[in-house]
């Protein structure tokens, strides 16, 4: 069941913020309650402001220039240090609460039709988490605690966690989707990648679109720094203006509701990525139809992000794509929150 948020009447705030460049801290504002649910948040800044009053005025020409050129964009200082501070510890709050069935389910991107299972498809409705494939030894035992051991959360933080609720579905959030080209924007998917010391998966070169596809092609991800990444800890890496060829592969559910991939990844010149090396807080936006990767995380520090993808609302969700909503839990559109 979607938890709803709470909303003040009347809040000015919220009209001003929409107005502002992406710098007003938004979780800081959540008040915890003493509760016998830990996860138990209660909004007081308003998130009812329509979605016209967002004004484009959030991102620059040139920048919106640069992503329309190269397929992505470097925010930086969009969340704060408390906003980032406070996903990480919800974000651990989540892990702690999960308690692995009999069958652990297991994200690689590398394996994603042999190890797609009920699990992952129904996450597309749920706050699910999926461990690391070198999380266990030989005989299936988790090698470090379970905290370090998780790969990623997913698929509908968005909308079933009020902490990430409120910040997917900010104004300053719906300024940068109407500066981007949308009318209606809709997020659709949204993850907690750990990137964990040591065994961090690497992420193969891959278009969002694969896996979120609209007819016409909308999908456009809003990838956050919650710390560092760099080089060490596996940032990003980009192929810069490789939105413009199209997109060449897609991921399919078949009517069994088995995952299979139609088209290829072509073959890249190394070289031609480059890394994107960001400091806690930046917002990286990249278009749906850009290659781009990480590696794997081999050194002692996490590198944790938050990320959510957007689609335009007004265009037709593929049947076969992976991720199905059930009908009682449809997409929300930003300006329907409640």
């Amino acid at each position: 069941m979607a938890i709803k948020p709470f909303f003040l009447e009347n809040c000015i705030q919220a009209q001003q913020a929409a107005h502002t460049l992406l710098r007003k801290p938004l979780i800081n504002s959540f008040v915890r309650l003493q509760s016998s649910k830990p996860n138990n948040y209660v909004a007081t800044r308003c998130r009812s402001v329509a979605l016209a009053q967002c004004s484009s005025s959030s991102l620059s020409q040139d920048q919106i220039s640069f992503f329309e050129s190269e397929g992505y964009l470097v925010l930086e200082d969009f969340a704060s240090a408390e906003e980032c501070r406070q996903l990480r510890s919800r974000a651990g709050e989540i892990v702690e609460e999960f308690q692995p069935g009999p069958t652990t389910s297991i994200f690689s991107s590398k394996n994603q039709k042999d190890k797609t299972d009920e699990y992952f498809l129904d996450s597309a409705s749920n706050i699910s988490c999926f461990f690391e494939e070198k999380a266990f030894d030989s005989d299936g035992a988790l090698t470090q605690d379970k905290s370090l051991s998780i790969n990623k959360i997913g698929h509908a933080l968005h909308d079933l966690d009020p902490a990430f609720q409120l910040f997917s579905r900010s104004p300053q959030m719906a300024a940068v989707a109407s500066a981007v080209g949308f009318a209606n924007p809709t997020p659709v998917q949204s993850m907690y990648i750990f990137k964990q010391p040591h065994i961090g998966g690497e992420c193969i070169p891959h278009q969002d679109t694969t896996f979120l596809y609209t007819e016409p092609h909308s999908c456009v991800g809003f990838w956050f720094a919650l710390q560092d990444a760099t080089l060490q800890n596996g940032c990003l890496w980009v192929l810069p203006k490789s939105h413009t060829s199209g997109v060449t592969r897609r991921m399919l559910l078949t009517e069994d509701r088995r995952i299979t991939f139609e088209g290829s990844i072509p073959e890249f010149q190394d070289d031609k990525f480059i890394p994107v090396q960001v400091k806690e807080g930046t917002l990286v936006l990249l278009h749906g139809a850009l290659w781009h990767k990480s590696f794997e995380n081999t050194s002692e520090k996490s590198r944790h992000a938050y990320t959510v993808h957007f689609v335009e609302g007004s265009n037709k969700w593929d049947p076969q794509n992976w991720l199905q909503r059930s009908g009682n839990n449809p997409f929300k559109p930003l300006e329907r929150i409640n």
